[in-house]
């Protein structure tokens, strides 16, 4: 007899999930056996990762979405119940890397992109896929932040989106934690993946000074980060909630 997977026959929700640690994510999902619903706005990458899912025998839903935009997020919630009829997990991964610009040239309508996307986009997330788990019986949310939320020069916008992010995260948490749904967040460390990529295309030496700063001496791989969401959606972490979760290597990032 085969041994049951650990997320078998549940519904897992992951936006920005084209890419980088939400493509990660929902492949260690879908191993351990998880129908998958890809929230994001790339189609063309979104279904290829739909694909990489149903290798695993597993259903992908593929759910164009803004995470900025309510309708969307309302959107990506209604077709996840009309297909599976349930949501046990949200994973609400979507985001915005920082601009790079000291407060008196930051541009204004970046930073409310920025705090949109980071930060309104996971309370709008938050907002459709909080009833969806409890009319399912309850489950787990699991939201990106980062070491940015305790400031970072020349990424205020970040940083305030995910101070804001660490604040909503243990409301959610506060306000659920009688109705059987956990909300907890990862703080992932630099890792690889598209933002970084540019991140570090834009800024001569930065995988250097990165790697530098490293307790561990280098860059996170996005299974990593992947995993220590898998830990908080699952049984394993029953009694953990509103908690912000450390995945940097040692390191303190600072986003």
């Amino acid at each position: 007899m085969s041994k049951r997977k650990r997320f078998e026959g549940k519904v897992v929700l992951i936006t920005g999930a084209s890419s980088g640690i939400g493509k990660d994510t929902a492949m260690e999902f879908a191993k351990e056996g998880a129908n998958v619903v890809v929230a994001a706005r790339r189609r063309d990458q979104s279904l290829d990762v739909c694909k990489g899912i149903e290798s695993y025998g597993v259903q992908a839903l593929y759910v164009e979405t803004d995470v900025a935009r309510s309708p969307d997020c309302k959107r990506m919630v209604d077709e996840t119940m009309a297909k599976f009829g349930r949501l046990d997990i949200a994973f609400n991964n979507a985001g915005l890397g920082r601009s790079g610009h000291p407060i008196p040239v930051e541009d204004e309508e970046i930073f409310n992109q920025i705090i949109a996307v980071n930060l309104t986009g996971c309370f709008l997330s938050m907002k459709y896929e909080i009833p969806a788990i409890l009319a399912s019986g309850g489950g787990a949310i699991i939201n990106t932040t980062g070491g940015a939320s305790r400031g970072s020069p020349g990424g205020s916008a970040y940083a305030a989106s995910k101070a804001g992010l660490d604040a909503l995260t243990k409301s959610a948490a506060k306000e659920f934690a009688s109705q059987n749904i956990r909300v907890n967040a990862i703080s992932p460390g630099a890792t690889h993946s598209e933002m970084m990529a540019r991140w570090m295309a834009r800024v001569p030496g930065v995988e250097a000074m990165v790697t530098k700063n490293q307790p561990m001496g280098r860059i996170a791989d996005g299974a990593e980060i992947a995993r220590a969401v898998l830990f908080l959606a699952s049984e394993d972490a029953s009694f953990m909630t509103a908690q912000i979760m450390a995945v940097d290597g040692g390191s303190n990032d600072v986003g």
